[in-house]
């Protein structure tokens, strides 16, 4: 058994209202009282792209939830909008625990990306968002203006935060900082000036994206 599956098996046997079985490789089945079972695979990849996604898809019957148990793993854009085209959720193992309760595995989306991600597709002055990858969007807004935003959702982001993200995903215009209570360390948003973006929270950026 993979060390990714020990951990979800561990996780659910700890006396929730659901438990979890092995059905072989990476695939798991989660009981919950009242709620459908979920079919889950946890993956230990550090990037889940399309190929590994339709891979999943194709080899686990009734798959309803794909996991990516590391907590750094990255996902594409493509995989995001293949999983979520074919009714399959996706996120990391807080978002499984969450979706088995409610009942919405299949369409459920990584949480800590997820709020961010509406915000932005919900506001007035973004007429398209292109999802890149599940932190970072190519928005064009309805003056035709585009921005490459990335999402970073510490309470705190560092400087060493701000260039990992431009390092791993290229050049941003702007850095969002999506966690409410957070505040960017001023450290942060000099390497943002430095590297040639902004570095803000949702007030901000609401105000930015207005502007245009």
């Amino acid at each position: 058994m993979n060390w990714q599956v020990k951990y979800a098996l561990a996780n659910f046997a700890k006396g929730g209202r659901s438990r979890a079985e092995h059905l072989g490789g990476d695939v798991i089945r989660i009981v919950t009282e009242d709620r459908p079972d979920v079919v889950a695979a946890i993956t230990a990849a550090a990037t889940v792209d399309q190929a590994t996604a339709v891979g999943y898809r194709d080899s686990v019957e009734g798959l309803d939830f794909l996991c990516g148990y590391r907590a750094e793993c990255v996902w594409e854009g493509k995989a995001i909008r293949y999983l979520e085209e074919n009714r399959v959720g996706w996120g990391n193992f807080g978002t499984l625990g969450s979706a088995v309760l409610d009942g919405d595995a299949n369409t459920a989306q990584h949480k800590i990306y997820k709020f961010a991600d509406r915000l932005l597709r919900q506001y007035g002055p973004v007429a398209t968002v292109d999802r890149e990858f599940d932190r970072i969007h190519r928005v064009t807004l309805r003056n035709g203006e585009v921005l490459r935003i990335g999402m970073i959702a510490d309470y705190e982001p560092t400087a060493d935060e701000v260039r990992t993200l431009w390092d791993r995903f290229g050049p941003v215009d702007i850095i969002w900082n999506t966690n409410p209570n957070g505040t960017p360390q001023p450290e942060a948003n000099e390497a943002g000036r430095e590297l040639g973006c902004e570095v803000m929270l949702w007030n901000a950026l609401r105000e930015r994206l207005a502007r245009a």
